[in-house]
């Protein structure tokens, strides 16, 4: 199957490098690549990208730079490919503006998982903009008139509740740093205390979880944050 979509990859190992080109053109995708940051932000300034594989450690400019300087100007996807695997640093370029974190080594399977995930946000953001209501399996929420059902049945949620898992929906299958969640939930002048979300979040799940041990619905994303599973 072709696809339409555009991917540029930023990785100056060319065995990698060569290696995710194969994959995407065996899945269809078109893609271009780059070996060096200042040859990756040409190639974006000038061309048109739907999605781009950034590894961190570039030879010119550390790739947090390219996310930085993306930012500045575009929400275009960014799926980190990095050989770097401490939670400190998949947090940091989470928060940095990066859409996905995929650690070396991985597999062709689990890269184009993470494609196929970041391309659907993507899409509903630029192309569904009056959007309101969301659904991932049986559990749907409706922005205009604050309601989360389970099941088609009605659920009733706290204020703070709802908050959050409105957050989760407007960012679908994207990772959420805790930072960033305990910013958007309760400001910027919270803190860095996590035990507030942990309650809030064990409150949610026993709502909309069968088995909160085993979510299906808010996933955690150990040492970084927590997604809401796109399908």
């Amino acid at each position: 199957m072709k696809h339409t979509e555009m991917i540029l990859i930023v990785e100056d190992d060319a065995q990698i490098r060569n290696f995710i080109a194969y994959t995407l053109k065996q899945e269809g995708f078109p893609c271009q690549s780059a070996s060096t940051a200042q040859n990756a932000l040409v190639q974006l300034v000038s061309g048109q990208f739907d999605l781009v594989l950034l590894d961190l450690g570039l030879p010119d400019y550390d790739g947090m730079e390219v996310i930085h300087k993306v930012r500045e100007w575009s929400q275009i996807p960014i799926i980190v490919v990095s050989a770097r695997d401490m939670d400190s640093e998949k947090a940091a370029a989470l928060d940095g503006g990066a859409d996905d974190y995929l650690t070396k080594p991985f597999s062709a399977t689990e890269l184009m998982a993470r494609i196929r995930v970041a391309l659907r946000h993507s899409s509903r953001f630029h192309g569904v903009m009056e959007q309101t209501v969301y659904s991932v399996g049986g559990l749907s929420i409706d922005l205009e008139k604050h309601q989360v059902s389970l099941d088609g049945q009605r659920l009733h949620v706290t204020p703070m509740e709802y908050n959050l898992l409105s957050l989760f929906f407007r960012n679908m299958g994207k990772v959420l740093t805790t930072q960033y969640i305990i910013k958007e939930i309760y400001g910027p002048g919270y803190g860095n205390d996590t035990q507030a979300l942990r309650a809030l979040m064990a409150a949610l799940r026993r709502k909309i979880e069968k088995s909160p041990a085993k979510p299906r619905y808010i996933l955690t994303e150990i040492g970084v944050g927590y997604r809401l599973a796109d399908e």
